[in-house]
């Protein structure tokens, strides 16, 4: 059984489609549409797998099709199942 204590976590999903288009789009408007394609998409995710108030997404990453949340071990191995995402890795300092 996982931990209760909440810790960060990246979520990197499948290959998408719409993400490689919108990426393609270098000029400001593609970029801001990128930003709120993978910010729509990952919030709706996280809605529809972990239970609301339960976790604090920090950020999305454009670079890479990804974003940060704090969560418990359990809800990272929920997202790990999920349908679209490839990997769900703990945030590791180094020293």
């Amino acid at each position: 059984m996982g931990t209760q204590n909440s810790e960060l976590y990246f979520v990197f999903m499948n290959y998408d489609p719409e993400y490689q288009r919108l990426r393609a789009d270098r000029t400001k408007q593609g970029a801001d549409e990128l930003d709120l394609y993978l910010s729509k998409k990952h919030d709706e995710l996280l809605a529809s797998t972990l239970e609301p108030g339960s976790y604090r997404k920090t950020l999305s990453l454009v670079i890479v099709d990804g974003f940060a949340v704090e969560i418990t071990e359990d809800q990272a191995n929920v997202l790990r199942s999920a349908k679209g995402v490839r990997v769900v890795e703990k945030n590791q300092e180094l020293p």
